[in-house]
């Protein structure tokens, strides 16, 4: 096991935690929560916000590709809507395309075929990619966020073995699967491997609302086991 040196605060771990108002179904938490919870990601450094950002569009790709657009769209709107206006604070500056996400929000609306759709998909992964290099920062420290927030949203997503929120279980996917990107940039063959078996316990053919979740107790810990390879 390696000795993960220590690089976000516990001021850090705490916004962290506040940040789950973004995709939630069940749209029970009280405004209070969401206003608190969009100032700490403010207080959040810009690559951790481009991470974050590029989970929920993670999530909605994969959606998209498992046919299920209805589900996808506001995965894919999120870098977008203006209540996650704070994640976007000073991306511009990275590269950052809007254009690109309004776009696909509209030919998703109005249905229109995968032939068209797909070429626009593809532009919004290129845009992510850009800004997640630009952004820069440490993988390892990157990843350590992800996995707090993976943990956050997969118990709020999965309940007595049901999905009962399946915005917060489709955005945990996106952040595994950004973490297995991360952990290819650091060459770490033993935290590639933790981070793509945490990614595989999704579906393969996606997040989709009615996948048979995997056991809370074996996502926390395919997470303890990314976090034991930091």
């Amino acid at each position: 096991m390696r000795v993960f040196r220590e690089t976000i605060g516990m001021a850090l771990f705490c916004a962290a935690g506040m940040l789950l108002a973004g995709c939630s179904d069940n749209g029970s938490r009280p405004a209070a929560t969401e206003s608190t919870g969009h100032a700490a990601m403010e207080t959040l450094p810009v690559q951790f916000r481009v991470a974050f950002m590029s989970g929920h569009v993670e999530a909605g790709l994969a959606l998209y590709r498992a046919g299920a657009p209805d589900q996808a769209a506001r995965h894919l709107l999120h870098p977008v809507s203006e209540t996650h206006a704070a994640e976007r604070e000073g991306i511009d500056a990275l590269g950052f395309n809007p254009v690109i996400f309004h776009q696909v929000s509209a030919v998703l609306e109005d249905g229109r075929p995968a032939a068209e759709i797909e070429p626009m998909l593809s532009a919004a992964e290129a845009n992510l990619a850009l800004l997640q290099e630009n952004a820069g920062g440490d993988p390892r420290a990157i990843i350590a966020y992800l996995m707090d927030v993976t943990a956050e949203e997969y118990n709020i997503g999965v309940t007595g073995g049901e999905i009962t929120d399946p915005g917060e279980y489709q955005d945990a996917f996106g952040f595994s699967v950004v973490a297995a990107r991360l952990a290819r940039r650091t060459g770490d063959d033993d935290l590639i491997a933790a981070t793509v078996a945490l990614a595989a316990l999704w579906p393969e053919d996606g997040p989709v609302a009615a996948s048979s979740p995997a056991p809370v107790a074996d996502v926390m810990a395919g997470i303890s086991a990314v976090r034991a390879a930091l």
